[in-house]
């Protein structure tokens, strides 16, 4: 689904009485900075294009429905990426629990046929990230990829600061194991994603 900044303030105009949080022009300023790297990064963290761009419309719509945004470019773009990457996880959450389970209850497959994530990127390195965690996936994808510090990263993910180093850590050791379980040698690393 394709739409344009325009379409999203034209949405969020007509559904609510009271102004936008910021002028129009400042939107759709800040959406032609912001909606390339957040279209890539929730395609990424999803593994498919389709949700991804469903999922980018409704975070600028969120975002646009608030009464207040932050003032400051980078702590708005963070507020972005933040309400992206809830969305990618209350998607997963919901097919999580549509997942058949086995006899013991457990999920049958971790990723089922037919579940959205059918869309893998050319590389194998981009089909073993699929296979880490949502929140390996998701530290790793802003980190390595969008270039994003600790602090930023804290901030999208509510995770803590302080915290952020370890947990980056264990990403890229599970990552590098899910890779040399797949065959591909230590020549691809974190370092392949970006």
């Amino acid at each position: 689904m394709s739409f344009s900044a325009h379409a999203v303030v034209d949405a969020v105009v007509t559904s609510r009485t009271s102004r936008l949080p910021m002028t129009e022009q400042a939107f759709l300023d800040f959406y032609a900075r912001t909606s390339a790297p957040l279209t890539r990064y929730l395609t990424r963290l999803t593994g498919n294009h389709a949700l991804a761009e469903d999922l980018l419309q409704e975070s600028y719509l969120r975002l646009l429905s608030q009464a207040r945004v932050p003032d400051d470019e980078a702590h708005l773009r963070n507020y972005l990426f933040k309400i992206g990457t809830n969305l990618a996880r209350d998607h997963f959450r919901r097919e999580w629990r549509a997942e058949p389970l086995d006899d013991e209850g457990r999920v049958a497959d971790s990723v089922p046929a037919g579940s959205g994530r059918g869309e893998a990127e050319p590389s194998d390195v981009w089909a073993v990230l699929d296979r880490v965690t949502p929140r390996d996936r998701e530290l790793l994808l802003l980190a390595y990829v969008e270039g994003l510090t600790h602090q930023e990263i804290s901030q999208i993910t509510g995770l803590m600061r302080a915290s952020m180093k370890p947990l980056l850590f264990r990403a890229r050791r599970r990552f590098a194991a899910a890779l040399s379980d797949a065959g591909l040698g230590p020549d691809r690393s974190v370092a392949a994603l970006s």
